[in-house]
């Protein structure tokens, strides 16, 4: 698994999880969005731990730096 997540993407992750939690916590949205939000909650915070978004693949996205090798 190639890394596809960058820095800054994995705080707007982390920020919008805090956020969709919130919400769900605070009862501003309740029932199957509720489900919803917590399921994405999950899912950022799993994309911003290992670095890694799927949909990023299917659409070639990449917001890691690029290291560049300078030996050849």
């Amino acid at each position: 698994m190639k890394k596809n997540v960058g820095g800054l993407d994995r705080i707007v992750r982390l920020v919008v999880t805090v956020v969709l939690v919130a919400l769900s916590y605070f009862k501003v949205v309740e029932g199957n969005l509720e489900t919803v939000f917590y399921v994405l909650a999950g899912i950022f915070v799993f994309t911003s731990l290992v670095n890694f978004c799927p949909l990023y693949t299917i659409f070639g996205l990449n917001t890691c730096k690029v290291k560049f090798d300078d030996k050849k």
